[in-house]
């Protein structure tokens, strides 16, 4: 039993669905279900621009995000993207900020099922509602250890749920709004507005923390974005409706005082039949079991890839037996329940709300380096649209809203930044060196040689594993594909055709295309690789599309007047997403034709498996050398 190293790798359970999951339920819960009241408080109905203005500041770290986690899915995530753009002191700085924002976000997650367990049962003290939260805690440490799956399925069961629910208040509440309640619309003013969205920015955190599982998910490159971008259009609009139906069929005065708004709002919905306020608690109370539930998974991998990268210590990057990091979990959880237990509310949500406006700040900055470094194999799946531009708003528009926030927001900041110095400065300054992109930058800026390939070859380790290139792969792509074995003399047309109808039929695609792309290339002498052995390769639209074809001809294939008799031909095609394993395929085919006495042998086969054999044992003596 025991530990095993991380080397080993973290299990990729996670599909869109869970991706989805992960990504809403870490949005629906404070920014929901508490805050509205104190958000009206300050913004009045204006609030529901205050809500619009942080969604659309999202929108540039989001983009940013969704491209860097396509390039380097990683555990940690942002810790991850800021370590190997900006360096380990911005690293440090940046990884702490990832952590404990969503530590402080999953334990006001947790304070918040307290809150409203209140609703349930109106005798609870404030220490039972913190010991009620210290409960949930520890409940999700134990799931959160057993494995990712058990927490993604555990996820996609609440946030179905949750969805459901709200829904149907946003249904039955829309013929009970008056009007009336939006008349005084912005009573503070509309500075007041832009004050609130820093305030309620945290609504809106933990839409990207599932990067910090990047490492998990399956099909990083297309899932990873298209869940985030689903859970911040439907989210984002459930959270504005919901508020807006809230304000309309709530009294002002209760619902300025109200930690409990949408509770506050169901009661006076008829529809409801007087347990409104009950059913929507049990709708909070799931909403913040999923923010916890998720927030738990998420903040434990930046501490993980931090003891990875050395700027913590080991333990935290060991993995248990299941392939969850245990030692990580704890930690993060035992922090959680210190949070939970001697801060208040307020404090809560300022400090979260203030971490996240700094890490996207971080992760904006982190994209424009590792895109301005131009390092050979920095290659997302997705890239942001309109880059720079986007970014730079981004940029202005977060720091226009820690300004917003006022002084003491911003001595936070200052601070925490310190805090973050010194810990690199005392414990992990000695212990690593590490090359990263900004050294690159300056050094195409300075035109002054001074970095190695270290960062470029970490990224392509990162692409092989994204891209599964791994070495089983190939061998059953070659135990399974097309073997055609000619015994006559063909002529390249009818060739050409063959090889076209094989493909078309194995890769669902237009073989008149094929057919025109074999018959330009046989042409073209480039496709010999030795005398009597040829390969034709190429990149053709699509997802998720690859194929090999091995030919062998006894009496040799003419292509050409100018190219001698083809023995052993190989077709090797794949789409643009598939790119890393198509070239690696390739390099190993071209290391196979290079073997000795291989086109003897491929000649002297008797059988299409004996074919089959040649080339594997070809490779398998390739990889012993």
């Amino acid at each position: 039993m025991g530990e095993r190293e991380e080397t080993k790798g973290l299990r990729k359970e996670l599909g869109l669905l869970g991706i989805f999951c992960i990504a809403s339920g870490a949005m629906i819960s404070s920014g929901l279900f508490v805050l509205p009241g104190l958000a009206f408080k300050y913004a009045g109905p204006a609030v529901l621009i205050s809500y619009g203005i942080a969604s659309l500041l999202v929108i540039p770290s989001l983009l940013s995000k969704a491209e860097l986690s396509t390039a380097m899915p990683k555990a940690g995530g942002t810790y991850f993207f800021i370590d190997r753009s900006m360096g380990p002191m911005m690293g440090t700085i940046g990884g702490f900020a990832a952590w404990f924002s969503l530590a402080f976000k999953s334990a006001f997650a947790l304070v918040g099922i307290g809150v409203f367990a209140v609703l349930l049962n109106p005798g609870f003290t404030e220490m039972q509602m913190k010991l009620i939260a210290v409960f949930f805690c520890i409940i999700f440490t134990i799931i959160n250890i057993r494995g990712t799956k058990h927490t993604g399925k555990t996820q996609i069961f609440l946030v179905i749920g949750l969805l459901a629910l709200l829904v149907f208040y946003v249904v039955a509440g829309f013929f009970f709004v008056q009007p009336s309640h939006f008349s005084n619309f912005a009573p503070h003013g509309f500075d007041s507005i832009f004050s609130t969205a820093g305030l309620i920015f945290i609504s809106f955190g933990g839409l990207t923390k599932v990067c910090s599982v990047a490492e998990e998910c399956k099909k990083p490159g297309r899932n990873i974005p298209l869940g985030m971008f689903l859970a911040w259009g439907i989210i984002s609009l459930l959270y504005i409706l919901v508020i807006f139906v809230t304000i309309g069929v709530a009294n002002p005065s209760q619902l300025t005082t109200s930690l409990t708004p949408i509770s506050l709002g169901a009661d006076n919905i008829p529809i409801f039949w007087g347990i409104g306020g009950v059913v929507m608690a049990i709708a909070a109370i799931l909403a913040f079991i999923s923010t916890a539930n998720a927030g738990l998974l998420a903040a434990s991998r930046d501490p993980m890839a931090m003891g990875k990268d050395q700027l913590l210590p080991h333990s935290f990057a060991k993995l248990s037996n299941r392939g969850t990091p245990t030692f990580s979990i704890l930690f993060t959880s035992g922090f959680m329940i210190c949070v939970i237990l001697f801060l208040d509310l307020e404090s809560l949500v300022k400090t979260a709300s203030l971490l996240k406006i700094l890490l996207f700040l971080f992760v904006i900055f982190s994209l424009i380096i590792m895109r301005e470094s131009k390092i050979r194999h920095y290659r997302p799946k997705f890239k942001s649209p309109f880059y720079p531009w986007v970014q730079l708003a981004g940029i202005f528009g977060l720091v226009f809203l820690i300004f917003e926030m006022g002084l003491v927001p911003m001595l936070l900041v200052c601070v925490f930044i310190l805090f973050g110095f010194l810990w690199y400065w005392f414990y992990a300054r000695d212990k690593i060196w590490r090359e990263y992109s900004l050294l690159h930058l300056i050094e195409r800026i300075t035109g002054t040689k001074s970095t190695g390939y270290l960062v470029d070859e970490e990224l392509r380790e990162i692409l092989i594993e994204r891209d599964d290139v791994t070495e089983r792969r190939f061998e059953q792509l070659i135990k399974k594909c097309e073997v055609i074995d000619v015994f006559k003399y063909m002529r390249p047309d009818k060739f050409a055709w063959l090889i076209a109808n094989k493909l078309a039929d194995r890769l669902d695609t237009d073989k008149d295309k094929l057919y025109m792309l074999l018959k330009k290339r046989e042409e073209d002498s480039n496709i010999v690789l030795h005398p009597g052995i040829a390969i034709f390769s190429h990149i053709i639209k699509g997802r998720d599309k690859f194929e090999i074809i091995l030919v062998r001809s006894k009496k040799g294939i003419i292509v050409s007047d100018d190219i001698d008799p083809i023995h052993a031909f190989f077709v090797i095609v794949a789409s643009p997403d598939q790119q890393s394993f198509y070239l690696h395929s390739l390099m190993w085919i071209v290391q196979i034709a290079e073997e000795t006495d291989f086109e003897e042998e491929w000649i002297r086969a008797k059988s299409i498996e004996e074919l089959r054999d040649i080339i594997i044992s070809s490779w398998k003596k390739r990889k012993s050398v």
